[in-house]
């Protein structure tokens, strides 16, 4: 095919004040890109800092940069950069994530330049600060049916990243953008709803690298707005696979509870830890936990019955 004949495809970057670094070799992997046809957004979500001297310095035809007057949220610029969105196709790359230089060209190519599919997905690495990598998953869900691509994610089969997704531009805005109820699962919620509804491609290999930033939680509060978020995609997801709803529960309720109590366990303060502990077993009724934690959530749940 010609490179007038390709599809072009998008790739949306929300930036703010990520001009130490982060953002130069985020921009570097979207510019580097083999495919010929493409688009690349930056959102600028009101930078203090150099963001418009570094996507200037780029001085690439293909870049297009906003900046916005005042800082909109973060929810709001991913779907700020898709509303720009001209592409068939369209990635969602944050400021400190990358994709392989043959990215998009290896998703088109799976996809056999089909215009129609939901998303067409890529394994993924995760790296750190650095860039060196910690771990990465293969998509190893090529062929399987809905339910089984779900089931796929909770035995680590494949792995649920926006940096690894090309998303139908046109059925994701149809579906209202990138969002989620408290904004935490967007790139979930809009997965599981595409794939089910229009199909996907996958490729096995690895083309793209999310970022993992070593951090605290404050609050055992933001830990009942992932497992909200979590039980809100589960829900999604057994309504689009009902021959095998019961199997998607059970195994999902199970899996995210796990990560949400990965995400208790990084609250910073111990007894908001404990209250985020207490949070995660009520909302999935699943022990994944320290002997010592479950007995004080046990000890806690029944001086709580006591006073009812």
């Amino acid at each position: 095919m010609t490179q007038a004949s390709l599809p072009l495809v998008s790739i949306g970057i929300p930036t703010y004040n990520r001009a130490d670094g982060f953002l130069r070799q985020a921009l570097q992997s979207a510019v580097d890109q083999t495919y010929p046809n493409l688009e690349i957004i930056i959102a600028d979500n009101c930078s203090s800092d150099d963001t418009e001297g570094v996507v200037s310095r780029f001085k690439d035809p293909r870049i297009k940069y906003f900046k916005h007057a005042q800082n909109i949220g973060a929810a709001n610029n991913f779907n700020f950069c898709l509303d720009q969105a001209q592409g068939a196709y369209f990635l969602m790359l944050h400021d400190d994530d990358l994709i392989d230089p043959d990215f998009v060209a290896v998703c088109m190519k799976k996809a056999q330049y089909n215009t129609e599919l939901g998303v067409i997905r890529t394994g993924t690495r995760e790296i750190d600060g650095q860039g060196r990598q910690l771990h990465q998953t293969r998509n190893q869900v090529d062929g399987l049916s809905t339910a089984d691509f779900y089931r796929g994610w909770f035995n680590y089969k494949t792995s649920f990243y926006l940096c690894s997704t090309l998303f139908n531009t046109r059925r994701l805005k149809e579906l209202g953008g990138l969002r989620s109820k408290h904004n935490l699962l967007q790139d979930g919620v809009a997965i599981v709803q595409l794939a089910a509804k229009y199909g996907r491609a996958d490729v096995e290999e690895v083309k793209a690298s999310f970022r993992k930033h070593e951090g605290e939680l404050t609050f055992a509060a933001k830990v009942g707005d992932w497992c909200d978020d979590f039980l809100s995609l589960l829900d999604l997801m057994v309504a689009l696979a009902p021959n095998s709803q019961a199997q998607i529960r059970e195994e999902g309720r199970r899996f995210f509870a796990e990560i949400c109590y990965k995400r208790a366990k990084a609250v910073k303060s111990g007894s908001q830890r404990m209250l985020a502990y207490l949070v995660v077993y009520r909302k999935f009724q699943f022990r994944h936990m320290p002997p010592p934690v479950y007995y004080f959530i046990q000890r806690r749940l029944e001086f709580i019955g006591s006073r009812a």
